[in-house]
């Protein structure tokens, strides 16, 4: 929305300018865990609608949610259709995550889907975006200047493509997803195997190359972790998820419990 166009302008930025940034990572419905992470005070807030059964009705309380703390908010959609994209926006989202890009000809149509003319081909309509119509010409003229666009490198068609994807300025960062990637490469998992390692330095360097933000998103965060992701080149960390938490906590706790019931 409008009254979020600085925080959405200034994360744009940092994503072009390469800074040091933290995202949170939300896979479940319900907007509490979402406003809750946002208080912690990342950079952004991401949807995981690829993975999880979020609908685009749910995104938008989460993206309300988001915003209401003053952290932008980016989701995930389970495709690139504009089907998924168009709503999604419509709903203020502050820019897009993309899951698997391998070629040229996706990100044009993902341009068409996500940018407004004369950069691409997004419809004009009235919705939450635009302050259900208070904030309309506003909208319009600044979404190009100001909504990220991240694309996710999973697959070694898209390490092997990686120039042109990256040739693209409506580009504004990567978002590299190891566990895809290990699968393309036959090793599905295997996400510390030295073949997925140097796929990913590849695809780090042509971000440095090109001047676009590249990260990733860790299960376990440590100081240490996320030290080494920087020193190898990312520029954004997404810590964890509230899966991974609760996972985590509920591990610890069964293994908890069985040692109290011995």
């Amino acid at each position: 929305m409008n009254k979020n166009f600085d925080q959405r302008l200034t994360l744009k930025n940092k994503l072009r300018n390469r800074e040091q940034l933290f995202g949170g990572w939300v896979s479940y419905s319900h907007p509490s865990i979402t406003e809750t992470f946002a208080m912690a005070g990342f950079d952004f807030i991401a949807i995981d609608m690829e993975h999880s059964t979020i609908s685009t009705e749910q995104a938008q309380r989460i993206i309300s949610a988001s915003q209401s703390q003053g952290v932008p908010c980016l989701p995930r959609p389970v495709s690139h259709s504009n089907d998924w994209i168009k709503p999604l926006l419509e709903s203020g989202a502050d820019g897009m995550i993309i899951q698997m890009v391998n070629d040229k000809q996706e990100i044009q149509n993902l341009i068409k889907h996500i940018y407004y003319q004369p950069v691409g081909n997004r419809s004009y309509g009235v919705n939450r975006a635009h302050d259900y119509g208070f904030s309309l010409n506003k909208y319009f003229k600044g979404w190009n200047e100001s909504g990220s666009f991240i694309i996710q490198i999973e697959s070694i068609e898209a390490v092997n493509n990686i120039d042109d994807l990256l040739s693209f300025n409506e580009v504004d960062g990567v978002m590299i997803g190891p566990m895809d990637l290990s699968g393309s490469l036959g090793i599905p998992g295997n996400t510390n195997h030295p073949d997925v390692i140097e796929a990913s330095k590849k695809v780090i360097r042509a971000c440095e190359k090109y001047g676009k933000s590249c990260g990733t998103q860790v299960s376990e965060t440590s100081k240490n972790v996320i030290k080494d992701l920087f020193d190898l080149g990312y520029t954004f960390a997404i810590l964890g998820s509230d899966l991974f938490v609760l996972w985590r906590w509920a591990e610890d706790m069964k293994t908890f419990m069985k040692e109290l019931r011995k």
